[in-house]
């Protein structure tokens, strides 16, 4: 099992993209906030890859009742650090919370039984 908290309010993926234009053409890259989100996750989190398939539970505390719950974005920035490919991921718990002072994101990963 791993454990990890990782402080701030993560953005959401649906509404984490922009698009710009590179040499005429249009492209989508993350937007600013996630991609201040995801430099910070990978500066909090640090663990070793977990085989096989996987229980994740979380509860993300926002810092308003604005943000819809998503947790994919999240999900997607455990990769290489809980787990190898989020294909791994069989059951997932997500919970919402708010702490107007500390928003973060509170994660369990296990082992899923067979």
């Amino acid at each position: 099992m791993q454990a990890f908290v990782v402080y701030g309010e993560p953005a959401s993926k649906a509404n984490s993209r922009r698009l710009v234009s590179f040499g005429g053409k249009p492209r989508v890259i993350k937007s600013s906030k996630a991609l201040s989100y995801s430099q910070a996750f990978k500066l909090q989190c640090k663990g070793t890859p977990m085989d096989g398939d996987l229980v994740v539970t979380m509860t993300i505390y926002y810092a308003s009742r604005r943000p819809d719950l998503d947790e994919s974005l999240i999900l997607d920035l455990l990769q290489g650090i809980a787990y190898h490919n989020d294909r791994q991921v069989k059951e997932k718990h997500i919970y919402w919370g708010l702490d107007k002072g500390k928003p973060r994101c509170e994660i369990e990963v296990r082992r899923r039984d067979p």
